[in-house]
């Protein structure tokens, strides 16, 4: 999950307690993740793309006299679980996160390292990601973070049998998704699965209708602080919008029961119970691993519909422009950290990355783009990023974390009705920017 796969909860004091003593090991009392045992903690989110993590650690072992170890949390507990640790003896010495609005908290709490003092030893650490990327780490500006994985684009996935069979195409154009809707409910079929119970899916919908009718400059005001932006006529639209699609039945009845988090989304996707689904492009290897024959025969893909006569490009994309590894102050291994980093950008890394379909943010990437998994997915994936105009970072990234649990209580109750176009306005407006 965003990716992202991204998801607060509230944690209970027992869920803590556990949480800590399956980090075992992980501090001495003084907040420094490492201990000074000759290990280096390095906490991810835990799914599917896992498995690139842990052959990575095991190259850096092989030659290191300090260890890594791996630590996961399971997506859907990941950003909450990573604030209750982060101050605390339990804390990893490397985390993963989103960049923006993500790590700026802890940047203002003091608790990171700025790595432009790596990057001054290893000038690769930043020539050779690509700028636009980087700098999504960056935070009054210093560099706080090394991309790792790859970026996330949003797509909207399709199961070609399915569509072929209610006679749709992928749509172009938002009335090509409406009347595909309507072919696919007369074939007795879910238009559009949805894990809103994990609600962060419910968020794409939102984010690319608000670039498609009114470009990118609407968000970047709105989570720059300028409140007027949510009450504008393209926000109404937008949100217009979205109810005709809910009201026609492209999710169903039950899409608030139903999460991604637990696989039951792209199960519905993957069984021929729904015809599309649109999430991040780490949805592919969770395909992979779940329904590999499903994602080797029937799984399509295609970028967000145009609205015609919005202001948004039709190119541009949404999502996670990255993840990063960043890290903690005090840590007790800066160098065999920085040595482990340098791992980020290595041939190694890139290829493994996209045999899971992930799409790396280096500079050496395009040159393995034919050992991908699926090198027409890669290719697909890195043109429409690389042309893309712009490239809108999640709302719930680019937010601070404190407005997330509000953000997503509104997206859920105005996509199920207990929230009107007004309501909807006012919640975003009260989201706290700093």
């Amino acid at each position: 999950m965003k990716t992202r796969v991204r998801l607060p909860r509230l944690l209970a004091c027992g869920a803590t307690l556990a949480l800590a003593l399956s980090l075992t090991a992980c501090g001495n009392g003084d907040g420094g993740g490492s201990s000074g045992d000759g290990k280096i903690r390095v906490l991810v989110y835990g799914d599917a793309t896992n498995k690139v993590e842990k052959k990575i650690v095991d190259t850096f072992n092989k030659t290191s006299d300090v260890k890594v170890v791996l630590d996961t949390i399971p997506g859907a507990d990941y950003q909450q679980k990573l604030q209750t640790i982060i101050n605390t003896p339990q804390a990893p010495d490397v985390f993963f996160n989103w960049g923006g609005g993500s790590i700026k908290p802890f940047v203002k709490a003091d608790l990171l390292m700025p790595l432009d003092d790596f990057i001054k030893k290893d000038p690769g650490l930043k020539a050779n990601f690509l700028p636009s990327v980087l700098d999504s780490a960056v935070v009054d500006g210093k560099t706080y973070g090394v991309p790792m994985r790859g970026t996330q684009p949003v797509l909207l996935f399709h199961n070609k049998e399915v569509l072929d069979k209610a006679g749709v195409k992928p749509p172009k154009t938002w009335d090509e998704l409406l009347d595909a809707v309507k072919k696919l409910k007369d074939e007795g079929v879910t238009p559009i699965a949805l894990g809103a119970g994990d609600r962060w899916p419910t968020l794409m919908w939102f984010e690319y209708l608000y670039d498609r009718v009114a470009g990118p400059e609407l968000f970047r005001k709105a989570v720059g602080g300028d409140k007027d932006a949510w009450a504008s006529a393209d926000s109404k639209k937008a949100l217009g919008m979205l109810k005709e699609l809910v009201d026609a039945g492209a999710f169903g009845k039950n899409y608030d029961s139903v999460k991604y988090t637990n696989g039951s989304s792209p199960a519905l996707l993957a069984s021929g119970k729904a015809g599309f689904e649109l999430m991040g492009s780490w949805y592919y290897s969770q395909q992979q691993e779940d329904a590999r024959e499903f994602a080797e025969k029937s799984l399509g893909y295609t970028a967000f519909p145009a609205v015609p006569g919005g202001k948004g490009d039709p190119a541009d994309v949404v999502g996670n422009t990255n993840n990063f590894y960043s890290v903690l102050k005090k840590t007790k291994h800066p160098e065999a950290v920085a040595e482990f980093l340098k791992l980020m950008y290595s041939d190694e890394f890139v290829k493994e990355q996209l045999a899971v379909g992930n799409l790396p943010t280096t500079t050496n990437t395009k040159k393995f783009l034919g050992t991908a998994a699926d090198p027409d997915y890669s290719r697909f994936q890195y043109d429409l990023v690389a042309k893309a105009p712009a490239f809108q970072l999640s709302w719930d990234q680019a937010y601070p974390p404190a407005a997330m649990t509000p953000m997503y209580q509104a997206l859920q109750q105005f996509t199920n009705g207990q929230l009107d176009t007004d309501g909807f306005i006012k919640a975003m407006q009260a989201l706290p920017t700093e």
